[in-house]
């Protein structure tokens, strides 16, 4: 008898253990449902929140203009070579800023703008790549100036005035001019002398082909922040980013120059 009750005993035991070990089983599960819940909660919000926020953009980029050629900085020729110093791919840029209205507020109009944290996200294998600026009155032009490079940033001027000085980096307040850049790769080639006298040179993107550059070795990607005040103090940024385009469907570089439009869809975040 004695020996009975002390294995109902020890039953009623391992019955008790074994429901403590399901509860503190059922309690971890509980509490790891929970906090995938509020993590889960945590991240609807977070993503409403942004999109909230991102109701007020008003600014965006939904068009750029490439226009891509090459040219060299010194050339020499006598009756039997041609010597290029300092051959260079050039691409002009004009980003084309929508504020989406057709009337102008403050909230729609610019105070400040400046383009930042630039970078070559893909860096060409041959030459020196740089960022400039360029007047819009220049743009399609074969030219360097190295007092328009941009080291780090570039900061706008805004103005309303009719008559404008566009040498220098200067956008009207309604957004009616583009943003106008030019990213130039300089010394693909130097001291590069060809014997074929017979045919003439052409200052342009035949030159590449003729010099023997490859496309692949030029190719570049580049990014970059906009930012953008308007005359309400609200700012807003968006990142840009773009592969320098070197050939389209129906011709490329290798046919003198190219010109390339493409449609984006880079919005302006508000951050403050």
């Amino acid at each position: 008898m004695k020996e009975k009750n002390k294995k109902i005993f020890i039953k009623r035991i391992i019955h008790i253990i074994i429901i403590i070990i399901l509860i503190i089983i059922l309690v971890f599960l509980c509490r790891k449902t929970y906090e995938k819940l509020l993590n889960k909660k945590t991240f609807e919000n977070s993503i409403i929140s942004f999109a909230e926020k991102n109701k007020e953009t008003i600014f965006s980029i939904n068009k750029i203009v490439f226009f891509s050629s090459c040219d060299s900085k010194n050339k020499t020729s006598s009756k039997t070579n041609f010597t290029i110093e300092n051959l260079y791919a050039y691409t002009d840029i004009a980003l084309f800023i929508d504020n989406n209205s057709e009337e102008n507020t403050t909230e729609n109009t610019l105070k400040n703008v400046k383009i930042s944290n630039i970078k070559f996200t893909k860096e060409p294998t041959v030459g020196k790549p740089n960022l400039y600026y360029k007047s819009v009155e220049n743009f399609a032009k074969s030219e360097i100036d190295e007092n328009n490079i941009i080291n780090e940033e570039l900061k706008f001027e805004i103005t309303s005035e009719d008559e404008t000085d566009f040498s220098k980096p200067i956008l009207f307040n309604n957004c009616a001019n583009p943003i106008t850049i030019c990213y130039i790769n300089q010394n693909i080639k130097t001291d590069y002398t060809m014997t074929d006298t017979q045919n003439p040179i052409t200052y342009n993107g035949k030159l590449l082909e003729r010099c023997g550059v490859q496309k692949q070795s030029i190719e570049t990607t580049i990014s970059f922040d906009i930012e953008i005040e308007n005359n309400k103090n609200q700012k807003f940024k968006t990142t840009v980013y773009f592969n320098i385009p070197y050939e389209n469907e129906e011709k490329s570089i290798y046919d003198g120059n190219l010109t390339v439009k493409k449609d984006t869809n880079f919005n302006f975040y508000r951050y403050e």
